[in-house]
């Protein structure tokens, strides 16, 4: 059984009333969200070029900076604005690697929209059929729930959930990838699963 969960919107106020240590707690909540995220676009983009845990350091450093300009008072718009920094760290990662000097907004929009599509992909790919829209919605932001959850699997339950999910690799190519048969992937594929949404609540 898991620890509960610091309530974020607590966090958020106390953060606003600028209490450093609950800022610092907050954005701690969305680590393991913002690196599975980041891990995603590198991997189509910057492939072995950047560290994800690299990207949300500086992510999280940028928040703190702009975190007197952030107005919400709910864990989603933090999390769509935490968002919106990591797809402009990004931005400024590729243009380092291009070498191109100028900003390019709208490289960043698309970053942003890709990485939307990532966090509902992860949200709706990953929970069970049954999930009841209230049982869900009493989860607060379920995307970062399960990236937590996520986090908590042996490796290689992981890695088949993330490349089968999430990158879209057919379970041969998942295969080929990990260096397994396809009969013991899909075996990981199912415990996988079976443990993550136990994990999220999603079965007893």
């Amino acid at each position: 059984m898991s620890n509960p969960r610091p309530d974020p919107e607590q966090l958020l106020a106390l953060a606003r009333a600028g209490d450093g240590s609950a800022l610092g707690q907050l954005f701690e909540l969305y680590h393991s969200y913002l690196e599975l995220l980041a891990r995603l676009q590198i991997g189509r983009r910057l492939q072995g070029k950047i560290d994800a845990v690299d990207l949300v350091q500086e992510t999280f450093l940028q928040a703190h900076v702009r975190f007197g300009q952030f107005e919400g008072t709910s864990e989603g718009e933090l999390v769509n604005w935490l968002r919106q920094i990591l797809a402009s760290r990004l931005e400024k990662m590729i243009r380092q690697y291009c070498g191109t000097q100028r900003r390019d907004v709208r490289l960043e929009r698309q970053l942003a929209v890709e990485l939307d599509q990532s966090s509902r992909m992860l949200d709706q790919s990953l929970v069970a059929p049954d999930s009841s829209p209230s049982k869900r919605a009493a989860r607060r932001e379920q995307a970062v729930l399960l990236a937590d959850a996520l986090r908590q699997l042996p490796d290689d339950y992981r890695e088949v959930l993330i490349l089968h999910h999430l990158q879209g690799l057919s379970m041969p190519d998942v295969a080929h990838r990990l260096g397994r048969t396809v009969d013991s992937v899909k075996n990981l594929w199912l415990r996988g699963l079976a443990r993550l949404r136990h994990l999220v609540g999603d079965t007893p």
